[in-house]
């Protein structure tokens, strides 16, 4: 539809005091959200999943889930080894999980002895040792999949400190393929779950974090945050100056995450304009 230059806005789900009252259908769901773009209180323009930002998109559910099972497939190995007879375990005691995987993929069990105890934790230790191995390649490959696609629509997001591949991966998911979809940097930190919001009481003049959003940009506005709070000189001394005016470290993050989603706006936008230009440009 939008490649036919038809407008299209994106809707949100009735509210739930109008779905009790009035139920819920198709006829009702596109009654209402006729209403609220008649209204002008929806102004939303949907991503466009048409270009590179979409590829990202997929290629990045594709490794998270591989580090999922990996994440599982490691749990499975630790209490395999915990139960495991003591001969088999005394091998494996004192190594790392990753390294316990490797020396289990070695184990050579008697297939034709499965009912002996040693010999199955020895099959299951060596498959699921397999499977770790197996995921981490393709983990790997996903990797480098991301790092050649993330550099190409966003340089300037990607040289920020502290911003990984897979942090700018995640934001220009968040962020979408359209820069206009994106208002302002206020409306960006929001979706990304880094408004703060007034909880204010009597005397008491406060700030909240913001339950809400993209938690997987919020967790990627947080690990660039922690990053730079370590290894970032200008960081390190804005930390200190607000530590001394006594705010808590939750505070201090908060703001800092607000700072960081605000400069990420910035150069993101500049990057999906550039793109932009590049993709339409004779």
């Amino acid at each position: 539809m939008l490649k036919a230059g038809i407008t299209v806005f994106e809707i949100n789900r009735p509210d739930r005091r109008t779905r009790r009252q009035r139920g819920k259908s198709d006829p009702i769901d596109a009654e209402s959200a006729a209403r609220a773009v008649l209204s002008g209180h929806v102004t939303a323009i949907p991503k466009d999943r048409t270009g590179i930002i979409e590829a990202i998109r997929v290629l990045r559910v594709a490794r998270d889930g591989a580090v999922k099972s990996r994440t599982a497939a490691l749990n499975q190995l630790k209490d395999i080894i915990t139960t495991a007879p003591e001969q088999l375990r005394a091998g494996l005691r004192g190594l790392s999980l990753t390294q316990a995987a490797r020396q289990g993929a070695r184990l050579r069990p008697n297939l034709d002895d499965l009912a002996d105890p040693t010999q199955a934790t020895k099959a299951a230790l060596r498959a699921i040792a397999t499977r770790i191995s197996d995921l981490d390649e393709e983990i790997g490959q996903a990797s480098q999949h991301l790092a050649g696609l993330v550099a190409q629509p966003a340089p300037r997001t990607t040289a920020l400190h502290g911003v990984s591949t897979q942090h700018a991966g995640q934001l220009l998911t968040t962020a979408g393929n359209n820069p206009e979809h994106l208002r302002s940097e206020a409306a960006f930190a929001a979706l990304c779950a880094a408004s703060p919001i007034p909880a204010s009481s009597g005397k008491t003049n406060r700030h909240r974090l913001n339950r809400g959003g993209d938690r997987a940009a919020n967790r990627a506005l947080h690990l660039i945050t922690v990053v730079r709070m370590r290894w970032h000189p200008e960081t390190r001394a804005y930390v200190q100056r607000r530590t001394a005016e006594g705010l808590s470290k939750r505070e201090i993050l908060r703001c800092l995450k607000r700072y960081i989603a605000r400069e990420i706006f910035h150069t993101i936008r500049a990057d999906l304009q550039h793109l932009q230009h590049a993709r339409t440009a004779p």
